[in-house]
């Protein structure tokens, strides 16, 4: 690290839980990102304030005026453009020392697994059920840890799945497909600051993933209430049934 770069991360080399080898593993790490709205707003700012050294977000879609109440990457001027876009340019400015690729593109199921491989984490941000099982699979296909969030009225959730952990359940023992209604922002409407929280922590849990500080979500569901300002915790039990992480490709690639 140079000087400005020891003054920028200053405030984080001074926890002993991260110090310089920390700074130097998130300067060094490439966090993927699935989703440039609700979620992947704060998630994306943090990780790029934090010093993460690569970050590539995937994301078809473009900045409408119904996402600015809450999509913080984006402004007025960004209307119509791509939101890859307009966040690789705030992310820019944010930290000229991260290397942001923007991907303007659905999240193809064919290519996430080539996405999650050359990844260190992976956050899922996304808002459908369909991107979610892919990510999912890819990210038990190649062993990759995935923080999955998501948020919606006035509730957010969040868990931490790890592959490469024999203990660890996936984003599949906890939902199948087609057992949950889909639920959208779109349809039920959300508050601004939850996608706030949940992404803030979907961050939060990467950083943590990345430098090896404390102990992750793995293995458990946290449920946030704005309303009434609670945090739950569950316990989450891998199931020996799951047609993702039950398999034996999934069971070697944990094993390795």
């Amino acid at each position: 690290m140079n000087d400005q770069q020891l003054l920028r991360y200053s405030r984080q080399i001074l926890l002993p839980q991260i110090g310089y080898e920390g700074q130097q593993k998130l300067l060094a790490a490439h966090a993927l990102i699935v989703g440039a709205g609700g979620l992947g707003s704060p998630a994306a700012l943090y990780l790029a304030a934090a010093g993460v050294g690569r970050l590539t977000l995937v994301d078809h879609d473009r900045v409408e005026l119904s996402n600015l109440q809450r999509q913080i990457l984006h402004d007025s001027r960004d209307l119509g453009r791509a939101k890859v876009a307009s966040a690789q340019a705030r992310l820019a400015a944010l930290n000229p020392d991260v290397e942001v690729v923007a991907m303007h593109q659905r999240a193809q199921a064919k290519d996430l697994r080539a996405l999650v491989a050359q990844a260190d984490v992976v956050l899922d941000a996304s808002d459908n059920f369909a991107t979610r099982f892919a990510l999912n699979a890819a990210c038990v296909a190649g062993a990759r840890p995935l923080v999955s969030g998501a948020a919606v009225r006035f509730e957010g959730q969040l868990s931490v799945f790890e592959p490469a952990r024999a203990d660890s359940p996936c984003y599949r023992c906890l939902y199948r497909d087609g057992e949950e209604a889909e639920q959208t922002c779109a349809d039920n409407g959300v508050l601004a600051p939850v996608v706030g929280v949940i992404g803030s922590l979907q961050a939060l849990e990467a950083i943590k993933l990345l430098t090896g500080a404390g102990d992750t979500l793995c293995g458990r569901l946290l449920l946030f209430d704005a309303l009434r300002h609670e945090f739950r915790s569950l316990r989450l039990r891998r199931d020996p049934a799951c047609p993702v992480c039950s398999t034996t490709e999934a069971t070697q690639a944990a094993g390795r």
